[in-house]
């Protein structure tokens, strides 16, 4: 289904983000996919879509996009 309809982005986008990008962040969904960027209608229900995958995707380090720790000097 088309979810964010102003973007053209579907459920399957978001999922594809979500399972083989390693998208983890809502707002880092928005900019890989533009969801729920433009008028706002859509946020609630792509956030769903969105927690939804995460919770859906496997929990391994492979698909978790890495972080930078940086140490204090």
């Amino acid at each position: 289904m088309i979810v964010c309809l102003c973007n053209r982005v579907s459920d399957r986008d978001i999922r594809h983000a979500v399972q083989v990008e390693g998208v983890r962040d809502f707002e880092q969904l928005k900019d890989w996919t533009q969801a729920a960027s433009c008028c706002g209608c859509c946020h609630d229900c792509a956030r769903e879509v969105f927690e939804d995958a995460c919770a859906a995707a496997p929990a391994n380090e492979s698909s978790v996009a890495p972080v930078i720790l940086m140490a204090r000097a």
